[in-house]
């Protein structure tokens, strides 16, 4: 996994730069706007993310052991050794460096001489200890910084979310069942029975706010219903015909 992360100058040596992205992760942004941002306006050869919340080596190591990310005895034996080399926990004193503990996730570089010699120097640790980069990832850096001026360009994660989106390893996503198809819930309710109170037939309502039925009141039918057409009678002459009086 960290032969193509940190040794990418072995495999594209004719490669000028590479933007590393881990498999989680999405690139939606172009790449030449990600060298201008954290190479070329910084004037660096190397930019990788902070952690989002760690920055301290030792904080690191005990939330790798805590989840069961590496054997704790090797994670042990790797932060003993650092210590007897100098390694010390961070502090205001480190400034300008603003963390210890790299993301990892993404790396963009240049491929020059004095990166490649940080990466191969980063592997070289990766390879004889834990896996874990980030546990060895400033003890690398310190050295080097010792005897050149290299500086890394350590940018905020939230700048990092900026251009990558989080995605799933594909193993999860085989393990993963469709999700159910939506129950189709039926609203039918039963009519209202009908019951004989006092020989009429009454139906007992559905709204739960009443207690008592409703009786049914039957429509009137026969005469009242019936359209009556009355004659009106206008007064006039004795001698208008028989036709004018009624209109």
């Amino acid at each position: 996994m960290n032969v193509p992360k940190l040794l990418l100058h072995r495999l594209f040596p004719n490669a000028r730069y590479s933007l590393w992205v881990d498999a989680k992760l999405e690139l939606v942004v172009d790449p030449i706007q990600i060298l201008e941002r954290f190479l070329w306006r910084k004037n660096a050869s190397f930019a990788i993310s902070r952690h989002y919340r760690r920055f301290d080596v030792f904080v690191e190591a005990e939330a790798n052991k805590a989840a069961g990310k590496y054997d704790n005895a090797s994670i042990d034996f790797q932060i003993d050794f650092y210590k007897k080399e100098g390694l010390t926990p961070y502090s205001a004193a480190k400034l300008p460096i603003t963390s210890d503990v790299p993301e990892g996730c993404v790396i963009v570089r240049e491929h020059i001489p004095i990166t490649n010699l940080f990466t191969c120097l980063w592997f070289n640790e990766v390879d004889r200890f834990t896996s874990r980069d980030q546990i060895s990832f400033s003890t690398v850096r310190d050295k080097i910084r010792l005897k050149t001026n290299y500086t890394i360009n350590m940018f905020l994660d939230c700048e990092r979310r900026n251009f990558v989106i989080q995605g799933y390893h594909r193993d999860l996503l085989e393990h993963w069942s469709p999700p159910p198809p939506p129950s189709v819930i039926s609203n039918v309710h039963p009519s209202p029975p009908i019951v004989m109170v006092d020989g009429s037939l009454t139906k007992t309502s559905t709204n739960t706010s009443t207690s008592r039925p409703t009786k049914m009141v039957p429509t009137k039918r026969g005469k009242d219903r019936r359209w009556r057409r009355h004659r009106k009678i206008v007064i006039g002459s004795k001698n208008a015909s028989t036709s004018n009086n009624f209109v």
